[in-house]
Order: structure tokens, then sequence, then C-alpha cells
């Protein structure tokens, strides 16, 4: 009878879930240290994957294009407006006219050459809106990058120059005062300003660039 309850009393094995019991028979199966089977890309997939990837570049490289062409005419205008207050300041140091002038060859000034070619900084001391023997150039400065334009008005049109006095004054003793319209396709003008003062600022323009 004892025999009888003893037998009665012992559990059944727990039953596994069939996937379980699949999973675990496929862990016997594979060998130790093996690699797990990682499903592969169908050609479908791929072509489909190519072409999202090529349909997001040619949604965001105008927008890249925009915007390194709208960094690169304000680092222009801002090199400018810099070179025009290094003009000031020596000036103001030296006790002698400093000129910033257009150029295209690096060496003097070019009246049939445009601001966007490249300018020269240097020491006018004669006062003839030169580089004569022995003005020191302070600065050469190469043609902007591609698409920049640079546009004078007409008393801008030749050179900026300033007084020991740090004013801002043309090679007669008129007073200058102008501004200078820096443009890149697709965006708007940033004019350089140089006010009566001779000091100078960068401002953003309503006009569209052509």
């Amino acid at each position: 009878m004892a025999l009888a309850d003893h037998r009665t009393n012992r559990q059944a094995p727990e039953a596994r879930p069939p996937a379980a019991h699949s999973a675990a028979r496929a862990r016997r199966c594979r060998p130790a240290g093996a690699p797990a089977r990682v499903r592969a890309f169908t050609l479908a997939e791929l072509a489909v994957a190519i072409a999202i990837t090529g349909l997001l570049a040619g949604i965001a490289w105008p927008t890249f294009g925009e915007w390194l062409g709208a960094y690169q005419q304000a680092n222009h205008a801002r090199h400018i407006a810099e070179t025009m207050t290094r003009a000031r300041t020596e000036a103001a140091r030296r006790g002698h006219r400093v000129n910033l002038c257009k150029s295209q060859d690096g060496h003097q000034c070019g009246a049939a050459s445009g601001w966007n070619a490249g300018f020269l900084l240097f020491v006018d001391s004669d006062g003839d809106g030169q580089v004569g023997d022995g003005e020191p150039v302070l600065a050469i400065d190469g043609p902007a990058a591609p698409g920049i334009t640079v546009q004078p008005n007409a008393p801008l049109d030749e050179y900026v120059s300033y007084t020991s006095l740090g004013r801002a004054k043309m090679l007669n003793g008129a007073l200058q005062m102008g501004r200078f319209a820096v443009c890149r396709s697709r965006q708007r003008e940033l004019h350089v300003v140089l006010a009566s003062s001779g000091r100078v600022r960068v401002e953003r323009s309503g006009v569209s660039c052509p």
C-alpha cells in the first residue's frame, strides 16, 4: 500500500512549450562558439535602402550648399570690415595715412580690377595712393571665394584711406564714407558700411543678390 502511494505521488516531467523545445534543440545542435545565424538583406530590400538614401541626400544637398554659400559670404564681409578697422588702428598708431585699395597682382593698387579680385593694405606716407619705395605693405589679400562679389558705391570705388586721426578721408581731403555690397547667389546682400566717424559695421539688407 505504501509502495502504491509512492508511485501515485511521483510528479510527471514538466512539459516544454513547442517553441522552447525547438530553441533548446537548436542550441544543442549548434557547435560551441559558433556565431548565431544573421538574416541577410534581399536584393529588393537593398535596392529600397539605396533609393531612400539617394532621396535624402538629394533633399539635404541644396540646403547644405545654401548654408555654405551664406557662411562664405558672411565671412568675406567680416574680413573686409576687420581689415578696414585694422587700417584705422594702424593709421593712428603710425601717424601716417593707411590705405586699403583693390589689387589684382598683390603689388600695386589697380583701378581696372574689382574688389573681389583682392586688395592691399599699406602705409601711404606720401599720400599719393600708391605703394612707394619704403612704404610698408601690411596685408595682401587674394581673390574672394568663387561666387562672392564685392560692389562698392562711388566713394569707395578705388580705395579706403584713413588719416593719422583715425578719420576716413579721400586723398584730396574730402570726408569719405560709403559701403561695400557683398553678394552670393541666392543670398541677400551684406553691407560693409563705413560711417562718417571712420567706424565700420556689417549689416544685412533686404536686397536679393543677383
